[in-house]
């Protein structure tokens, strides 16, 4: 067997093995210490109440529901954090004079913030996709005004000395040249979005995983709650898969996709 395929087929295998020796050493544990199901449930029960969990056709609405306001958040976080990236990118003035205002915004925790989207906008999805938004728009923006800034200055006196229009150096240098940054902050944020909608959910909803998650602590009921977090860690998992497939097909010409294929 060649390296490369070797190199390929590994993380197909270590990741299962990993997995299995986990579940097998909290098995054992739970079983040799007789461990209340209440503070630990084994993984054999988990999979029982995830089997049930999962056949229950409201799970799957609640899914849908989280879906949705993952998706509108992390929509908007990232096409608004782009605008203001490029922007305070572009406009250095613009950007030292909101500095302090940004700084402002980002330290403040999101999650204080909540109270007040429940008062504004109610117990409906517009404040969970209002926070999902809020959290995944920093990363972007961030990541966007960095990328515009990063631009090779050679390439810039390139574009001058062919007589390029603003929006031509833009299109064909700057936004190409930030693409890498893009993704960097959408990976960043799509995580955050997911994390933004779950707390939403948890602190002010009466719908979506999050609600499963707390019906689930309110009534004790230690493995549908592990059962709800295994199927939310799958759904997290798949959303930065894709994401990651995004970028694979955005950008193949950056570093940091075709160096991975190299050395697979």
């Amino acid at each position: 067997m060649t390296r490369q395929r070797l190199i390929k087929i590994l993380p197909w295998v270590s990741t299962p093995t990993v997995l299995l020796v986990f579940f097998a050493i909290w098995e054992a544990v739970v079983r040799i210490r007789d461990i209340s199901p209440l503070l630990l449930p084994p993984p054999t029960t988990i999979a029982g109440s995830l089997r049930e969990v999962v056949l229950d056709a409201s799970t799957w609405v609640n899914v849908r529901i989280t879906l949705t306001e993952i998706l509108l958040g992390f929509s908007i976080g990232v096409f608004v954090g782009i605008v203001v990236g490029v922007l305070l990118g572009k406009i250095p003035l613009l950007e030292i004079s909101l500095r302090p205002l940004i700084i402002a915004m980002e330290v403040v925790p999101k999650v204080a913030l909540i109270p007040l989207f429940v008062i504004w906008f109610g117990f409906g999805m517009s404040t969970k996709v209002l926070i999902a938004a809020l959290l995944a728009f920093f990363p972007v923006m961030l990541n966007v005004q960095l990328g515009v800034r990063s631009v090779d200055r050679g390439h810039r006196d390139v574009m001058q000395s062919i007589s390029a229009s603003k929006w031509q150096t833009f299109t064909h240098l700057e936004g190409k040249s930030m693409m890498p940054f893009v993704f960097a902050g959408m990976e960043t944020a799509i995580v955050l979005a997911i994390i933004g909608t779950i707390v939403g959910e948890y602190l002010g909803g009466n719908e979506g995983l999050g609600y499963m998650i707390v019906r689930s602590l309110n009534e004790l009921d230690a493995p549908a709650l592990f059962a709800v977090i295994m199927l939310l860690a799958a759904i997290g998992l798949t959303l930065f898969f894709i994401v990651s497939s995004c970028k694979r097909l955005v950008i193949p010409w950056h570093e940091s996709v075709y160096a991975r294929k190299e050395a697979a």
